[in-house]
């Protein structure tokens, strides 16, 4: 339940137990998942990865924290993420801030991750292009998509609808870039899927994170049942199988049996 969308307390009240029980098993879980992750996915053969960030808060938006509540870890919070173009595997991912620490961080993870020569796409966040540099050098097909979009006139509009795309800029920052597979569309599809399978992403509710822990974990945990639990509706198997690092689809026990 907790990765196909159901909020904590939902899952408290269906299955009548203390909320406290179902946020150690989060909890629990995901600290397993994440060892896992770590030295599992590791020298995939990625001909095209797709990165980019998708935006969410922990207690409150930034605008509207304290900085005593700031200093807890509320506030925005982003999550990277890159995608595998072939295979979907998401081969890295991190709960974080936006700016270039962040961005290095993650592209530092990527590409220790990652085995041979790979064309990497991202938006135009301007971050990236320091990051990518310092973590692969010159050994990078490396473009970025600038999506352009049209705002609606009308405001209730703007406010529940999404923008209209209405062309794109893409750019060669380095390398020598196919412009066919130069595409951010399957890790922009990721942020759907992870919006349609964590709660806490969900917006306009009060099912947001609390504790900025308790959020990461929810992304870890959502990040191990993509990969090897969740059987992808193109490939019609898992991601971890396709990228040949599992052999079979994994069971919810084998993910929750992790943390012994």
């Amino acid at each position: 339940m907790l990765v196909e969308g159901t909020s904590l307390r939902s899952i408290s009240r269906i299955v009548d137990v203390s909320i406290n029980t179902v946020t150690k098993l989060l909890l629990d879980v995901a600290s397993a998942a994440h060892a896992y992750h770590d030295a599992t996915v590791r020298d995939v053969r990625c001909k095209r990865v797709q990165c980019d960030e998708i935006w969410c808060f922990v207690g409150a938006k930034a605008k509207n924290a304290s900085p005593d509540r700031k200093a807890e870890g509320w506030g925005d919070t982003w999550t990277w993420t890159a995608i595998d173009a072939d295979t979907k595997l998401c081969v890295s991912y991190l709960v974080g801030g936006r700016d270039g620490w962040w961005a290095n961080e993650f592209m530092q993870d990527v590409a220790s991750r990652v085995k041979g020569r790979v064309q990497l796409t991202t938006d135009g966040h301007k971050a990236y292009l320091e990051a990518v540099e310092n973590a692969f050098g010159a050994d990078v097909d490396f473009a970025t998509l600038q999506k352009i979009y049209g705002a609606p006139t009308d405001e209730e509009t703007r406010r529940y609808s999404p923008a209209k795309c209405i062309g794109w800029d893409m750019k060669t920052v380095a390398g020598d870039p196919d412009p066919k597979h130069a595409s951010t569309s399957f890790v922009e599809r990721q942020n759907l899927t992870m919006r349609m399978s964590m709660r806490r992403f969900t917006r306009l509710t009060n099912a947001f994170s609390k504790k900025v822990e308790n959020h990461a974990a929810a992304v870890t945990l959502h990040f191990i049942h993509y990969n090897f639990a969740r059987i992808h509706k193109t490939l019609r198997i898992t991601p971890a199988m396709a990228a040949g690092i599992s052999d079979h689809v994994w069971s919810y026990e084998e993910i929750a049996f992790l943390a012994q």
